[in-house]
């Protein structure tokens, strides 16, 4: 991308800029200085050369910011070439090198050239900044134009089309906002970024279901709010992502998230401990005011159904002793106003410490109290009876149960809500309370849509649309249970100081455990792999909507092609799931042995596909067998890939996989299609229905 190639070019103009303005002036002017520093000249200038290219291709791409980044560029080559200028000292131990002006000379007119340089990239690097913002914008625009054509559609053939649509718009969206991700420097930012980044990939897949069920059953109300929570929820996450990278809130809108305990707790120990240097630093009354705004907070355990009574009495008995201490610092410290001796000074650094002690111990109960009411909450919850009972329930038609069970998901939801709510409070850095916010409302739409999503299904219990939708909402919900622990994980660890220790991309495959190369540590996945790797998951979980778009067509759900291609699609999600750290796939030989049925699908497929080309006429034929001829190469290398043991090199292992898999994904999307048209076509001219062969062939065949 231009923009990043600028910014690595700028970084290079910083560092070597850096290097001329810092060079000794009494340095001895050998022929081996006087070399280093022309070089140095030359270096800057030539990036600047670079730089100047890309910005000028900014321009021409950007016609509406084009005069000020050609401004821009102009006035850093006029400034590189004045720095190349004066660095060309190479002739100056020669005698007609007298009177020439170079950096010996004009060290000053090098400190104006290079301000200018900066200058004038600063500006080019923030014009190209407001061109990726108006990317996104126009990206987000062109996805809820087409979400507003999905919203609409009346018929099967019209939705397929409109959501391939939308499917590459989504992926070009991703990719937009993943990588401004990636950039940002705001953890905050970044956080809220990931989370509604998040939310519209899991909507995506949702949507396609519950769009489908509500084409299937247009007279159902159930569904038709099942959809509607679909298309808001996305509507509601586009806003967010607009609202993060253009920095402002619509309507003038403040964040209205109250402070959590912890960061209160932080704040105020920051405020006493200030007092030590400067004793007139706040008011009485502050403090008192500020201790009781945390202290009110602490009501949210308190008066939870769900906190111990041991729990319970232990805050209160620290909060007590809290404001006791309190009491007794502030006390020390109207004396330490007016007295300035040392056993007052001594006195004060004592009260200051006892209520640092103790609000670190309120902490403590808080931290303990969240953590285990979660732990057993996830604990209690991991076998997701709930969920299972919808599901058979809705199979049965049977609405007195799916009340019943509808009624416990509810308390079950309502409790994870809560839940969240705590964590928050104990989490201890603001990315972590906006994951912990991100959970709460997921949990809390999600229970809704599950109950709208079973609800459908027990009014058409012979749905397998239906049934579908159904089991994609509790995936979601399955989904972010599983987050939720690797969320008590990461808060675990910074209250116990461990904050350093980062997860790498949590969802690859662990190294295998054997004695062969243990001097060997697995490649850590940076940043811009594990951005490629998610990229990649959500175009193959998009290709395996396209592919089930396909399939639904098909009027014969047995065809053996259709059976091959749901096999197909079926795995690819599950791959696409692994690349978000869900799904059945754990452990590296689970990817390594699924690939291999994978590959071994596909190459089912291609049998049957060859077999089917036998009732085709020739120019019909030799189409369908050129695509077919597309498919077995990369079955064979997907098997290759598999078989090849790249030691420690894991990412680039599921990377390759990731990849091959993807281009089968697409290419059994194009074959389904054409298949599809090529029996329809075969239909007309015979009069009859047309099967491929049956399986003894097929086997032959293979």
């Amino acid at each position: 991308m231009p923009i990043k190639e600028a910014e690595r070019t700028c970084l290079l103009i910083l560092h070597d800029i850096t290097t001329l303005i810092n060079h000794k002036d009494n340095t001895k002017k050998s022929d081996k200085t006087l070399q280093a520093i022309q070089r140095v000249g030359q270096a800057v200038n030539l990036a600047v050369g670079r730089f100047v290219k890309v910005g000028e291709a900014i321009a021409n791409e950007n016609w509406d910011l084009k005069e000020e980044i050609n401004i821009a560029c102009i006035e850093a080559k006029q400034a590189g070439e004045t720095i190349a200028a004066l660095t060309d000292v190479t002739s100056l131990n020669h005698p007609e090198s007298d009177g020439q002006i170079t950096i010996f000379t004009d060290k000053t007119g090098v400190i104006k050239a290079a301000r200018l340089l900066l200058s004038s990239v600063t500006k080019v690097l923030l014009l190209a900044d407001r061109v990726v913002i108006k990317q996104i914008i126009t990206s987000r625009n062109k996805v809820l134009a087409t979400m507003e054509r999905l919203e609409k559609v009346h018929s099967f053939q019209e939705f397929v089309q409109i959501f391939s649509q939308f499917g590459n718009e989504m992926v070009e969206f991703a990719h937009l906002t993943g990588d401004r991700q990636n950039d940002l420097k705001d953890e905050k930012k970044k956080a809220k970024m990931a989370a509604a980044r998040a939310v519209l990939e899991k909507c995506t897949m949702m949507l396609l279901t519950a769009s489908k069920t509500c084409l299937r059953h247009p007279n159902c109300e159930s569904a038709h709010k099942n959809k509607g929570g679909v298309f808001n929820r996305m509507k509601v996450a586009l806003d967010k992502v607009i609202e993060i990278v253009t920095d402002c809130k619509p309507h003038g809108e403040t964040d209205i998230s109250s402070i959590s305990i912890f960061r209160a707790i932080k704040e105020f120990k920051m405020s006493i401990e200030a007092l030590r240097e400067n004793p007139y630093f706040q008011s009485k009354e502050n403090f008192s005011a500020t201790l009781e705004v945390i202290l009110e907070q602490t009501e949210d355990f308190t008066d939870s159904a769900y906190t111990s009574h041991e729990h319970r009495e232990h805050i209160l008995e620290l909060s007590t002793q809290a404001r006791v201490e309190l009491q007794q610092f502030l006390s020390v410290w109207m004396q330490a106003q007016s007295k300035k001796t040392k056993s007052i000074a001594e006195e004060l650094e004592l009260t200051i410490l006892k209520i640092s002690h103790s609000l670190n111990e309120l902490k403590k109960e808080l931290h303990s109290t969240a953590m285990q009411l979660a732990a057993e909450l996830l604990k209690y919850h991991a076998d997701h009876v709930v969920l299972k009972a919808l599901k058979l329930t809705g199979a049965e038609g049977n609405l007195e149960a799916l009340a019943e069970y509808a009624c416990k998901l509810s308390e079950q939801k309502e409790q994870l809500v809560e839940t969240c709510r705590l964590l928050r409070h104990v989490s201890g850095t603001e990315p972590l309370e906006i994951t912990c916010i991100h959970a709460e409302e997921t949990f809390q739409v999600t229970g809704q849509q599950i109950i709208s999503a079973a609800e459908t299904l027990t009014l058409h219990p012979s749905s397998k649309i239906a049934k579908e939708n159904l089991e994609v909402f509790c995936e979601a919900w399955e989904s972010q249970i599983s987050d939720m622990s690797t969320l008590l994980r990461e808060i675990s660890d910074v209250f116990e100081g461990r904050r350093g220790e980062k997860y790498g991309y949590l969802s690859l495959p662990k190294p295998m455990k054997n004695n062969v190369n243990k001097s060997l540590k697995p490649d850590k996945p940076d940043s811009e792999e594990q951005a490629k790797i998610a990229k990649l998951g959500l175009k193959l979980g998009l290709l395996t909507s396209d592919a089930d778009c396909e399939i639904e067509k098909w009027e014969d759900q047995e065809n053996e092609i259709v059976r091959y291609g749901r096999n197909m699609s079926r795995m690819a999600y599950s791959l696409y799931l692994f690349t978000r750290g869900e799904g059945p796939l754990k452990t590296s030989q689970d990817l390594i042995h699924h690939l291999e049925v994978f590959a071994a699908e596909g190459l089912k497929l291609t049998s049957s596909v060859q077999a089917f080309s036998k009732q085709l006429k020739d120019d019909d034929k030799l189409m369908l067998l050129l695509e077919i001829n597309k498919l077995i190469p990369l079955c064979h290398q997907l098997q290759t890939v598999t078989k090849t043991s790249l030691q420690n090199k894991v990412f680039l292992k599921v990377d390759k996989c990731i990849t091959k898999t993807r281009s089968m994904m697409a290419l059994l999307v194009q074959l389904l299609s054409l298949c599809y048209k090529l029996l329809k076509k075969l239909q007309m001219e015979n009069g009859r229905w047309v099967s491929v062969t049956n399986k003894d062939t097929t086997d032959s065949n293979t």
